[in-house]
């Protein structure tokens, strides 16, 4: 089925609160005053989404409180839905590192590769620790094993590192439970079960164009391991052994992809089966479940003890405070341009115009990257801004969109990225080699996948 919209008659959208030629213009500046703010300002993003979902308010012709009053509304909503969900991933991500259960994933792996195999494992490494991890906290705990690998095996840091960040940063655009799909979810109102199966497919081929073929390149990007940084030794009583740490690891994936299943073949909504799995797969419940039962099986499977579980579940949450306030903003930032019937204008003219929905979403979701820098405040207002145009979509589609504002979002990272300047030190690459790696990289990632979502969205 094609992805082109159709808005039918009576379709449920905001009407618009000022003319059609002021409400673009609100729209435009609102994301001009974040980008703004963000770049030239230098200004948190959660300070900068605040600003321009009141801009568009103001703008609109709305007053103050009523703009107020949608910035709040949306944050408060995506801060109960999707920051429990951000906390709980938190949470676990932690106790997979501080259990070294992180390290006995990448050392089996690692340890049954041969030297040319090297890269396709490292893509491998960087895909499973990118399932519960957030992109910045998978790469500080993977660069000592990078180092280690390149040293070891002769190769360049970039052949041995670049197919690791590829396999961490499909799975930080495309795959559930990261912030930006779980909010793209969130707003699109898509199945998370379909999504998740969909950005699995899409993320395995991606990450191998991404990962081990481009990390070729590292013939001709020769970077040694730099001196200044060091394996750290880290000391753990026992470590949880691979099969049980891999399986806690996709425990809510496959908690998920039941219920994902259960919604498909069983159907019947009032069978035990159903309903218990629909229970099970729900986003909160697979991952509370995740933590509950990763406590029991790396926290006190590792010899940490209870007082050493509680400290790592606690410390995990203020790395990630940030996060939470930049998402949830991103829902009062979308909540305005709903509010003000600017989605219900952008949903009328793409219908008029014929454009696909699934380019479209990749684009904004491009534009917003490359001037803000953030893959996360890129899904977040991308989404937002296209939430209008799920109206007349199937689950299929509307999961593939998800998919395209995904990997639009990871779009050549450059110097206005935090990612950019963390890879170029650990790294301890130039300006010019980091762009002619990590960004080429990023952007290969992105123009992939909407590659594959639009393969997909043929048999959809």
């Amino acid at each position: 089925m094609s992805a082109h919209l159709v808005l039918a008659a009576g379709t449920d959208l905001v009407d618009p609160v000022a003319s059609e030629g002021r409400l673009l213009v609100a729209a435009l500046l609102g994301i001009g005053v974040i980008v703004a703010l963000i770049i030239a300002g230098k200004i948190h993003p959660f300070l900068a989404l605040t600003a321009g979902a009141i801009t568009v308010g103001i703008t609109a012709g709305v007053s103050v409180e009523v703009a107020l009053a949608s910035f709040t509304g949306g944050f408060g909503t995506t801060a109960a839905g999707v920051g429990i969900l951000i906390a709980l991933g938190a949470m676990f991500g932690k106790i997979l590192a501080d259990s070294g259960g992180a390290d006995q994933i990448v050392d089996t792996i690692i340890r049954h590769a041969s030297p040319r195999a090297l890269p396709w494992a490292m893509a491998l490494v960087g895909a499973i620790i990118g399932l519960p991890m957030f992109f910045e906290i998978g790469l500080v705990l993977l660069m000592p094993v990078i180092y280690l690998v390149a040293r070891r095996s002769g190769q360049s840091l970039v052949t041995i590192g670049i197919p690791a960040l590829a396999g961490l940063s499909a799975m930080h655009g495309l795959v559930p439970p990261h912030p930006g799909p779980l909010t793209a979810i969130d707003y699109l109102g898509a199945d998370l079960g379909t999504t998740l199966a969909l950005g699995v497919a899409v993320a395995i081929p991606t990450v191998i164009i991404a990962g081990p073929v481009f990390g070729l390149v590292g013939r001709y990007v020769d970077v040694a391991v730099p001196e200044q940084f060091a394996a750290p030794e880290r000391a753990f009583d026992r470590r949880p052994s691979f099969v049980v740490t891999l399986a806690s690891v996709l425990l809510p994936v496959v908690l998920m992809m039941g219920k994902a299943m259960a919604d498909i073949f069983i159907d019947d909504k009032t069978a035990p089966l159903r309903r218990t799995l629909d229970v099970l797969g729900t986003p909160l419940i697979a991952l509370a479940i995740a933590v509950v039962v990763g406590m029991f099986t790396l926290g006190f499977g590792s010899g940490m003890g209870r007082d050493g579980v509680a400290k790592s579940l606690e410390s995990s949450l203020p790395g990630v405070a940030g996060i939470l306030l930049i998402v949830a903003a991103g829902g009062g930032f979308k909540q305005s341009l709903v509010d003000t019937g600017i989605g219900t204008i952008v949903a009328e003219r793409v219908a008029d115009s014929n454009i696909s929905v699934l380019l479209l979403a990749w684009f904004v979701a491009v534009l917003i990257r490359l001037a803000t820098g953030s893959a996360t405040v890129a899904t977040v207002t991308a989404s937002g801004l296209l939430a209008p145009l799920t109206t007349q979509l199937s689950s299929g589609e509307v999961s593939l969109m998800v998919l395209a504002i995904g990997a639009g979002s990871v779009f050549f990272s450059h110097v206005n990225d935090a990612g950019f300047w963390l890879v170029k030190e650990y790294f301890g690459m130039s300006v010019g080699q980091t762009l002619k790696t990590w960004s080429a990289m990023e952007t290969l990632l992105s123009v992939t996948g909407l590659v594959f979502v639009m393969g997909l969205n043929i048999f959809i």
